[in-house]
């Protein structure tokens, strides 16, 4: 399963997730059966309110499924339209994300979550 998980920093399972999709300095795209990761850039990190296109740099990529701390309400829909499932998780690193979504500890996202914008609407704790 290829699952994508916005961090702050590159430093492999010790990655620090960070709090909102959109916003990810860098997306983690982890094999959860072979750990193999890649990281790829986010171009757009920091966009005006309603105008971020995270997934113009995931496009191309093989992905299942997306584990986030926050995520719009849009970039969700897009998500489920394209059949990738989106888990919620406030876990400090990708390591601790992985190991929780593999034990079945994660709840997959609802629209109900979505962030209503940055600045804490909807649940999201992202600026």
């Amino acid at each position: 399963m290829n699952i994508c998980i916005p961090v702050t920093e590159n430093r492999g399972t010790d990655s620090p997730v960070c709090a909102h999709f959109g916003s990810a300095p860098i997306f983690m795209i982890v094999n959860s059966e072979t750990g193999a990761m890649k990281a790829i850039a986010n171009a757009n990190e920091h966009h005006a309110h309603g105008m971020c296109q995270p997934l113009k740099w995931l496009a191309g990529e093989d992905l299942d499924a997306l584990v986030v701390g926050g995520i719009g309400r849009g970039a969700m829909m897009k998500l489920a339209a394209g059949g990738i499932d989106v888990y919620l998780s406030r876990l400090g690193s990708v390591g601790e994300t992985l190991d929780a979504l593999k034990k079945g500890q994660l709840a997959k996202a609802s629209l109900d979550a979505a962030c209503g914008g940055h600045g804490g609407g909807g649940g999201c704790g992202s600026d």
